[in-house]
């Protein structure tokens, strides 16, 4: 299931689907959901989130175990450093491999300050290299302690993510490498709104395997893509969330059909975002769709 996965990474056309488990201590509405639009059949795999913006959600290992079981297709599920420290994060990695849970993507993790629970800590005991390096490990067979696991892991296949913009692009082809040297197989992006964009992150992803590790190790770059159907949502993106770039031409169409109506902002909103998604998938077809589970704009993006 995963060999596939990473071969299509590799080779060919090569589309995820992000998922977010809810405040609940169910996840089966949501993959109901998922069953009902037939979204199984549009992507190659799915990923799970884990707390985003350190709000409490259900468990990602837990959801990425629901789906995969519901639709036999990989699933790519997210840890965050904010929440474990190394025998937490470890002892995750050892469940998660019996039952099949082994397409992992390491994030730090958003600052516990902001949480909806009073008073939480983040842990933090490092960056998201930690947990690779911790997944590096296991691949060897062994804990991050170098000591012999009592039976190999199947293998885990590690991803990462990184920023789609900065000022100077070259401190995102340094984070590339980095992610790279601690063996990230895939990087996402965070959502691209413009195709010269996508090239130049293409650009910095083939600099940073070139001067990465001698050809040991190297990584495919998965464009993220976030639609974009409200006017409040560019805005607020492009003021308030750091390594995004959304162009001015998409604020501007969406302010003329915010002023015409809310059916005309979402139409406007929707034919910028397909055109993107079918202007990058012709030109890079390794897509990571988010929707922030509206699946039904995910459904009519991929259809």
């Amino acid at each position: 299931m995963f060999d596939k996965l990473i071969n299509k990474l590799k080779n060919d056309t090569y589309i995820t689907l992000e998922t977010t488990p809810g405040h609940s201590p169910t996840f089966t509405p949501v993959v109901d959901k998922l069953e009902e639009l037939g979204l199984d059949k549009l992507v190659d795999a799915f990923t799970t989130t884990d707390n985003p913006l350190a709000k409490l959600k259900y468990n990602s290992l837990f959801a990425a175990k629901i789906l995969q079981d519901r639709f036999n297709k990989p699933v790519i599920a997210t840890m965050s450093m904010r929440d474990r420290n190394k025998i937490a994060l470890q002892s995750d990695l050892l469940g998660a491999n019996e039952v099949d849970i082994r397409g992992i993507l390491a994030l730090t993790g958003d600052p516990a300050t902001i949480s909806d629970q009073p008073h939480a800590k983040g842990v933090f005991e490092a960056d998201s290299s930690l947990l690779l390096d911790i997944i590096g490990a296991f691949n060897s067979g062994m804990d991050y302690a170098g000591k012999p696991l009592a039976h190999k892991p199947r293998d885990i296949y590690p991803f990462a993510v990184v920023n789609s913009y900065a000022k100077n692009p070259k401190t995102l082809q340094k984070k590339m490498q980095k992610k790279i040297k601690h063996g990230a197989l895939g990087i996402i992006t965070q959502p691209v709104y413009d195709l010269e964009n996508a090239k130049q992150l293409l650009e910095l992803k083939e600099a940073a395997n070139k001067e990465c590790c001698n050809e040991s190790k190297s990584a495919e770059l998965i464009l993220g893509i976030f639609p974009i159907t409200k006017l409040r949502t560019a805005q607020f993106l492009s003021a308030h969330v750091p390594g995004i770039n959304v162009p001015q031409r998409w604020i501007e169409a969406l302010r003329v059909a915010n002023e015409k109506g809310i059916e005309e902002e979402y139409k406007v909103g929707f034919e910028l975002s397909k055109n993107l998604f079918d202007e990058l998938k012709e030109y890079h077809p390794k897509i990571h769709l988010m929707t922030a589970n509206q699946f039904q704009l995910a459904y009519d993006i991929l259809k």
